[in-house]
C-alpha cells in the first residue's frame, strides 16, 4: 500500500523529473526564453531613458515598470505553451515523460515567477543607478539642493502605483497562459483581442451601472468611483472602503486563481 501511494505521488510530481523538464524547456528554445527576456529588458531600459529625458523621473519609473512587468510577462506567457502551434510539436510535448502538473508548473514558473524576479532585479539596478547619478549631479551648496534631492527617489515596490500594476500583471499572465492553450496559433493576438473586448464590456457595464444610480456621469473608475457634474464643477462619489477592497482583491487574486486552475484543467484535456 505504501509503495503504491509513493508511486502514485511520483506520477504527479517528481523533483528530478521536474528539473529535467525545466532544463529542457529553458534550453530547447533559448531564443524565445533568454533572447526574448534580454530583448524586453533592453526595451525597458530604452523606454526608461526616453521617458526620463522627455518627462522626468516619475514618468520614466511608472511607464517602464508598468510595461516592463505586465507587458513582458504577457508576451513571455504566449511562448511557454507554444508547442501546440503544430501537431508534431504538440504531440511531442503531450507525450513527454512528465505529469500534467509538472508541465503546467513549468509554464507558470517561467512566466509568472522567474521573469518577474529577473525584471524586478533589473529594474531596481537601473532605477537606483539613474537616481544615484542624479543625486551626485546636484550641487550641495545650491539653494534648492534638499528639495531637488528629495523630489527624486527610487521607485517603491510597495507604493500605490506598484500595487495597481500587480493585479494587472496577474490578470494578463494568467489570461495568456489559459488563452495559449485554447488558441493553437496566434495566441498573443487572439488573447489580446479577447482581453480588449472583455475590458470594453466591463467598463461599459460599470458606466451603465453608475448611470442607473446617479444619472448623468462624466467618468467612472472601474468598480471604484464615479464622477458626476455639480453645476460648473464635478464631484466624486467613491465606493465604501470595504466594498472597494472586495472588488480589488477579487480582481487581483480571485480571478487569476480561477484562470490558473482553468489553464491546468485545459492542459490535462488538451487534444488537437
Amino acid at each position: 500500500m505504501i509503495t503504491s501511494n509513493i508511486r502514485k505521488q511520483n506520477n504527479v510530481f517528481n523533483w528530478k523529473r521536474f528539473g529535467w523538464l525545466l532544463k529542457k524547456s529553458l534550453f530547447e528554445k533559448p531564443v524565445q526564453t533568454f533572447g526574448f527576456t534580454g530583448m524586453w529588458l533592453a526595451l525597458v531600459f530604452i523606454l526608461y531613458v526616453t521617458a526620463k529625458t522627455l518627462g522626468g523621473f516619475a514618468a520614466a519609473q511608472n511607464l517602464s515598470f508598468i510595461w516592463g512587468l505586465s507587458g513582458g510577462s504577457f508576451f513571455l506567457s504566449s511562448y511557454v505553451f507554444g508547442y501546440f502551434s503544430s501537431k508534431a510539436a504538440g504531440s511531442s510535448f503531450l507525450t513527454l515523460p512528465a505529469s500534467h502538473l509538472e508541465k503546467w508548473l513549468i509554464g507558470v514558473l517561467i512566466s509568472a515567477v522567474a521573469y518577474p524576479i529577473i525584471f524586478l532585479v533589473f529594474y531596481r539596478l537601473t532605477d537606483s543607478s539613474f537616481v544615484h547619478l542624479y543625486h551626485l549631479s546636484l550641487d550641495p551648496a545650491g539653494p534648492f539642493y534638499r528639495l531637488k534631492f528629495e523630489s527624486v527617489y527610487v521607485f517603491p515596490f510597495d507604493g500605490i502605483i506598484a500595487w495597481k500594476v500587480y493585479p494587472i500583471f496577474l490578470f494578463l499572465v494568467t489570461s495568456m497562459l489559459l488563452g495559449s492553450l485554447y488558441f493553437n496559433k496566434a495566441a498573443f493576438i487572439k488573447v489580446g483581442i479577447c482581453i480588449c473586448v472583455l475590458l470594453v464590456f466591463i467598463f461599459g457595464l460599470n458606466w451603465l451601472t453608475g448611470s442607473l444610480f446617479f444619472g448623468k456621469i462624466t467618468d467612472a473608475g472601474l468598480f471604484h468611483q464615479v464622477t458626476i457634474p455639480a453645476g460648473q464643477d464635478e464631484g466624486t462619489i467613491e465606493l465604501p472602503a470595504g466594498l472597494s477592497n472586495f472588488f480589488y482583491y477579487t480582481i487581483a487574486f480571485f480571478y487569476p486563481t480561477i484562470l490558473l486552475f482553468l489553464s491546468y484543467t485545459r492542459l490535462r484535456e488538451k487534444e488537437f
